[in-house]
């Protein structure tokens, strides 16, 4: 049997390996998860609703035997609901809310053997590009506590990051997984849109810019539990273009020589931080180290009408989604029900119209096409993932009274990632930099519409020349 000192040595994959061989049981792996969030928990604060009785119960019963059958899993506190558990969303609104159901993901992930023991925390509806909700209080980056996880899917990176599990559920409407990915030094992949299912609740998530996957410490990791939660479910409004093949095969396959864009300035004008821009830099020469070809180029478009469309959509699902909610307790919708921001994006959702709303679409398509030309040329553009190393706690708290520097902190944040969940592409931040200060920056691939297939390819070479599972924060289990 193997000693559960050599826990955090294996990504999910392995562990799987490790059941399916009888060399560890799930119960086994189930147990030293739980112990490693009860004395890791208490510092990070990634893990929000514990369901370790709920997982216990799970293990003891028996696992679906699925490809990562015993494997420990945290499921994101927003987006995601398992039957008979809490998800919050971190908002008092959602306090007391329970799921009869599963979400069409969580029964997927639930047939591929994973075993839920928890829910990773979240700033207020994935808001903020931080994950600093006042019902919880501040999720802390293992790198150092003072800084920020990043958002939204901060506690799931900080979970990972921390070696409390291999890989977490996280989502990603304009940058959430791979900015907290970014800031935990993990690889995490936004896929195309509708490659992963959102049903069925819902046919999309914020006007199809927001996506299910997570973030992991390896790339086989992304790749195995995309081939067991990828494909259309009955009913869906539409659907990403058909895989061939399975794509944890894409790993280690040779992704040729490639026509990589190397682009380290922002659409939205925002200043690189040095160390950001030589994150981005060092991958390119690495890249033409390994046989690739690179130039500098980006698409061009016109960013502030685009900025203007995208924040009409968001707020307009925003606002939505709490009136529903609110409906559904029985109460008016007031500013009191949320954080300050919150509330703001809500109102600016009040203030545009039904045709703002099917113009701000169309503004979307046609940025989308664009993107989509730009990569008949390209088989990847590479970037920083963000324009700053991760932030401190505070400055992107969604209770802040500092607005603008806020907003400076969010624009410089998703100035190189929101475009791709606008237009759709696939697009994953690969942990290839750390700062002088030992802090995580990532670097962003992006890749043609469908082809999360070339970004494993690469990102996997990439992993093998300059791995970095094995490098662990300070505050490591």
């Amino acid at each position: 049997m193997i000693g559960f000192a050599d826990y955090d040595k294996f990504d999910a994959v392995g562990l799987a390996l490790l059941v399916a061989g009888g060399k560890v049981t799930a119960t086994e792996l189930l147990e030293e998860a739980i112990g490693r969030a009860q004395r890791l928990n208490p510092r990070i604060n990634a893990i929000t609703v514990p369901l370790y009785e709920h997982a216990r119960s799970a293990a003891h019963a028996g696992l679906p035997k699925g490809p990562l059958a015993g494997v420990p899993f945290l499921l994101k506190d927003l987006g995601a609901q398992m039957t008979g558990t809490r998800t919050t969303g971190s908002g008092k609104l959602y306090a007391d809310f329970v799921a009869d159901h599963d979400s069409t993901i969580v029964a997927r992930y639930r047939a591929a053997g994973l075993n839920t023991f928890g829910k990773s925390a979240s700033p207020e509806m994935g808001l903020a590009p931080s994950t600093e909700p006042v019902m919880f209080g501040p999720c802390r980056n293992p790198w150092n506590l003072d800084y920020s996880a990043g958002g939204s899917s901060g506690g799931s990176a900080a979970a990972v990051a921390a070696r409390i599990l291999p890989m977490a559920h996280a989502t990603d409407g304009g940058g959430s997984i791979r900015i907290p990915a970014s800031a935990c030094g993990l690889f995490g992949l936004k896929v195309t849109r509708a490659r992963t299912p959102s049903g069925p609740d819902v046919g999309e998530g914020w006007g199809g810019q927001s996506v299910g996957h997570c973030v992991s410490i390896s790339v086989r990791d992304s790749a195995a539990l995309l081939d067991a939660s990828a494909g259309p479910d009955i009913g869906d409004p539409y659907s990403a273009p058909p895989r061939t093949g399975r794509f944890l095969d894409e790993v280690g396959r040779d992704p040729g020589k490639l026509r990589i864009a190397l682009c380290t300035t922002p659409w939205n004008g925002e200043p690189v931080a040095a160390e950001c821009r030589q994150a981005a830099e060092d991958a390119a020469k690495l890249c033409e180290s390994l046989g690739h070809r690179v130039t500098i180029a980006r698409p061009e478009f016109d960013w502030p009408p685009f900025r203007e469309a995208t924040y009409i959509l968001i707020c307009a699902n925003v606002l939505a989604t709490l009136q529903a909610r609110a409906k559904v307790v029985g109460k008016p919708l007031e500013a009191t029900d949320v954080e300050p921001l919150v509330w703001s994006t809500a109102e600016l959702g009040q203030k545009h119209s039904a045709a703002d709303y099917a113009r701000s679409i169309t503004t979307i398509h046609a940025v989308g096409r664009i993107v989509a030309r730009f990569f008949t040329d390209h088989d990847i553009l590479l970037t920083p993932t963000m324009c700053a190393p991760p932030w401190p706690l505070g400055v992107l708290s969604l209770s802040t009274r500092d607005t603008d520097a806020y907003l400076t902190a969010v624009n410089r944040s998703i100035g190189f990632t929101s475009l791709f969940n606008a237009s759709g592409n696939p697009a994953a931040s690969v942990p290839l930099h750390w700062t002088k200060e030992g802090l995580p920056v990532g670097v962003q691939l992006v890749a043609p519409f469908g082809d999360e297939a070339t970004i494993f390819r690469l990102a996997a070479q990439l992993e093998a020349v300059k791995p970095w599972k094995d490098r662990r924060p300070p505050l490591a289990a």
